[in-house]
């Protein structure tokens, strides 16, 4: 890509200076977006905690659709970062909620890239990596979280209420830094579920 400038009746080629600077600019500003296009979100699709022996656990299941965007970057090599996070608190709400007790919380890290050379998508959850050959394989296993522990028996009351949160969203704070300047203001580099929250009574 190049700018020419045209001053004095002279067209002179000028270069840019950051080659990534550049490739940012087309991907954000040259992508279409016609309606064939899907538009990037998460969603909660469904969350669940459930009492067992060892306390209790959570599974959860997220709908995610990255969009133009974001797919494009991972096929150009970029990594993608997401979170899921979840609380479990007791709420006190006599006392203005101002001494809240967690009961449970955790962040579960993804992390997600292209490999140009074996055309395979690799997700990193935690300290575990998987390769799969296709982006819908990768966040078919980030959209599902299974039995995860988050609280002992000793930690909670039985027949007592308390407040579940989750959500799932892109981390832009891991992204090289002209993409974090780029992600002020975009939908596709704030990608983020909204909280989701219901009541457990184990």
């Amino acid at each position: 890509m190049r700018n020419r400038d045209r001053a004095d009746g002279v067209i002179r080629i000028v270069r840019p200076r950051n080659p990534l600077l550049l490739w940012l600019a087309y991907l954000l500003l040259a992508i279409p977006s016609g309606a064939a296009w899907a538009e990037p979100s998460i969603h909660v699709r469904s969350a669940e905690v459930s009492a067992t022996a060892d306390g209790l656990t959570l599974d959860a299941n997220f709908q995610i659709d990255l969009g133009p965007t974001l797919e494009e970057a991972l096929s150009k090599g970029l990594s993608l970062y997401f979170v899921a996070e979840f609380d479990l608190v007791y709420e006190r709400w006599y006392l203005l909620n101002l001494w809240n007790r967690t009961i449970g919380s955790f962040e579960q890290h993804y992390r997600l890239n292209f490999n140009t050379l074996t055309r395979q998508y690799r997700l990193t959850v935690g300290s575990l990596t998987q390769n799969v050959e296709t982006l819908d394989e990768a966040l078919a296993i980030m959209s599902r979280i299974r039995n995860r522990l988050i609280a002992s028996p000793d930690d909670y009351e039985k027949g007592q209420a308390y407040t579940a949160e989750i959500r799932l969203r892109l981390d832009p704070s891991q992204l090289p830094k002209p993409f974090q300047l780029s992600s002020i203001g975009s939908k596709s580099w704030n990608l983020s579920s909204d909280w989701y929250r219901w009541t457990v009574r184990p």
